[in-house]
């Protein structure tokens, strides 16, 4: 992601704020410019913007102004109530119950970073209001005692989350009796967005074949691979051709780790760009970086691999400095490069007009 400055006195700032401490205006995002901006209350109660070009007149998403769970900001004449994020969430647990709240607050954190990347790669965002057959939704369930099992996945657009997900210890119990490197929200939102790309640009598309022969048939029985999967576990050496564990189980789950493998790239690789973040080593056969490459969003695969492997090589170096465990405990061979290069092709395909 992007850095952010307060567009009033140019203070450091970060997605998720709503207040710069520094001047104290009030601070939203605007998703159509894809900036953290300042405002202030003009006398009709809309919100204005203290600096820019163009529309200045907003209002809050009715989840930043009433819940307190978003910072998005709508133009001040735009019949939605809701941020373009917010929109796309149908279910919310029952905000009674204690502890929802917060828990809510966390998953729509999260999915508005993982909104912020899909934007960036100019996939399709449509919600099930604008497009009933194709268009995503969310629902965040809660588990009640003796009522259905909630399952965190995706089906025919709409991706479950089990809102237990967002309680650090749960989460953490559950990635260490699975065998995860990571287990976090975003990963989870990542990953269900997989699923859903896959209906959205693979499902019977001119790529489908060339897929299958990347990731596996993925007419393959799914039940029958879990069932394989949870009882006998991942095949030996899964390291040389897939980049999870679980990426093993079935070609669904291979493409959609793969394709949460390829946004936590894309967002990292943004994050260091945008920091200026270059490395310079003493010795020359260390891994170096330069700051001003080509945008993440337009670059090619080759850059953005190539950017990668110095990056994770300092980010493991520093944690274990720290005595702590790598911060990037992945391995990428061969195979598993070609997978996320697939992906790359797939999604700047799609951005590009079809041929006539």
């Amino acid at each position: 992601m992007k850095t952010f400055h307060c567009d009033a006195c140019g203070q450091q700032v970060f997605f998720e704020n709503v207040r710069c401490e520094a001047c104290g205006h009030a601070l939203g995002y605007v998703p159509e410019r894809a900036e953290v901006m300042a405002f202030e209350a003009d006398p009709d109660g809309h919100w204005l913007a203290v600096r820019g070009a163009g529309p200045r007149h907003y209002k809050p998403c009715r989840n930043y102004a009433v819940e307190n769970v978003c910072n998005w900001m709508l133009p001040a004449d735009d019949p939605q109530a809701l941020c373009p994020s917010c929109q796309l969430t149908r279910v919310i647990p029952a905000l009674g119950q204690e502890d929802n709240r917060q828990r809510w607050f966390r998953i729509e954190r999260a999915k508005r970073r993982l909104y912020y990347t899909l934007a960036l790669l100019g996939l399709p965002l449509d919600s099930r209001q604008t497009d009933p057959h194709q268009g995503l939704a969310f629902e965040f369930r809660e588990q009640i005692e003796g009522g259905p099992v909630v399952h965190t996945g995706h089906s025919d657009g709409v991706i479950t989350l089990n809102i237990a997900e967002a309680d650090d210890a749960y989460r953490e119990r559950m990635r260490t009796e699975l065998g995860e490197p990571y287990r976090t929200l975003l990963g989870h939102l990542r990953h269900e967005s997989g699923h859903y790309y896959f209906m959205r640009l693979m499902r019977e598309g001119p790529l489908l074949k060339a897929c299958r022969q990347c990731f596996g048939d993925d007419r393959e029985d799914y039940a029958a691979a879990l069932r394989r999967h949870y009882q006998n576990g991942p095949p030996a050496h899964w390291e040389q051709t897939h980049v999870s564990a679980y990426a093993t189980m079935h070609p669904y789950e291979d493409w959609a780790e793969s394709w949460a493998h390829y946004l936590h790239m894309v967002d990292t690789l943004e994050t260091a760009q945008a920091c200026g973040l270059s490395l310079a080593p003493a010795h020359p056969d260390q891994p170096s970086l330069a700051a001003d490459g080509e945008a993440v969003a337009h670059a090619g695969f080759n850059d953005l691999i190539g950017r990668w492997f110095p990056l994770t090589y300092v980010l493991n170096s520093l944690n274990r400095s720290l005595g702590q465990p790598d911060g990037y405990p992945f391995t990428l061979a061969t195979p598993v490069i070609g997978k996320l290069r697939f992906i790359h092709q797939v999604i700047h395909r799609q951005k590009m007009p079809s041929p006539d």
